[in-house]
């Protein structure tokens, strides 16, 4: 295979992304090539896909993983093994324990794991959930997977779901370190989604927005912690430009909650394909 001719190289090698991959005190000296290696990509919906794409055959249907997924993309572009063990819905525990018929995500790090990605945290803490429920006043409920018809009640995450999010994560990273020591490891945060104006994509309150943006924050300063412990790398996206928020339209790397929402479109308040093209960009400029 020609990697540089393919269509979804060509996409992934268009434009510039304006992120930025930071190194842990500890990261490793990973000059040599990664062509060939073992990758290992793990985590929720933002790391699986978010619908509007086919889905990877022989996959569990539920899970969504996407061939235009970053880690795909990634893995395309470095010419590396891709083991995809993403999953719709996962949490900190589906990564460490089994989640029904799946087993741990973890396990698929073994001792030749060249690279590791992981994108959790989101869910353990209800941020998706959240942003669906404040949106689903305005727009009213939809069918979106398991969802019924009434808009659903999410809380704002308190103190002890922050903790224990935190200690997952940190358990995390010690069992890759364990499971596969000689691993690059790179946490690789949830894009910013939440605009600080209201527009027909982003059907929030003033406050629901703030609550939202404030929870990203978190979520990405805890894993920015957690990462520079562990002397991994973070792939971050603090100081987005406006138009890839859920406003953006047409450059957006997000979706917020669309009028005429249809199932099957990219899920609300989900990476679109942009959004996991430059993901795929940056991660591949950082490990070239």
């Amino acid at each position: 295979m020609r990697y540089s001719g393919s269509p979804i190289w060509k996409a992934l090698c268009a434009g510039a992304a304006a992120l930025a991959l930071v190194s842990g005190a500890q990261a490793q000296d990973t000059s040599n090539s990664l062509a060939g290696g073992r990758y290992v990509a793990m985590g929720s919906s933002f790391a699986a896909g978010s619908g509007g794409s086919q889905v990877k055959y022989n996959t569990p249907q539920r899970c969504g993983r996407s061939y235009e997924n970053y880690a795909t993309l990634l893995a395309e572009g470095l010419r590396m093994l891709l083991v995809d063990v993403t999953c719709g819905g996962a949490t900190t525990a589906h990564v460490l324990g089994a989640w029904n018929e799946l087993p741990p995500q973890i396990d698929a790090v073994t001792p030749d794991t060249d690279l590791v990605t992981i994108t959790v945290g989101g869910n353990d803490i209800g941020y998706v959930g959240y942003l669906i429920a404040e949106s689903c006043k305005v727009r009213g409920p939809i069918q979106l997977g398991a969802a019924g018809t009434v808009c659903p009640q999410v809380s704002v995450p308190d103190d002890a779901a922050w903790f224990k999010l935190e200690n997952d994560l940190r358990t995390i990273a010690e069992e890759v370190r364990k499971r596969a020591p000689n691993a690059r490891l790179i946490f690789v945060q949830y894009l910013e989604m939440v605009p600080p104006y209201v527009c027909a994509d982003s059907p929030l309150s003033p406050e629901a927005a703030k609550i939202g943006r404030d929870i990203g924050l978190r979520l990405a300063q805890i894993t920015d912690r957690v990462a520079k412990e562990a002397g991994a790398e973070v792939l971050g996206f603090s100081n987005t430009s406006k138009k890839r928020l859920a406003c953006g339209g047409k450059t957006a790397w997000v979706t917020g909650w669309p009028a005429g929402y249809q199932p099957g479109d990219t899920f609300p308040w989900h990476p679109t394909r942009a959004g996991h093209s430059a993901i795929a960009r940056q991660l591949l400029k950082g490990l070239r």
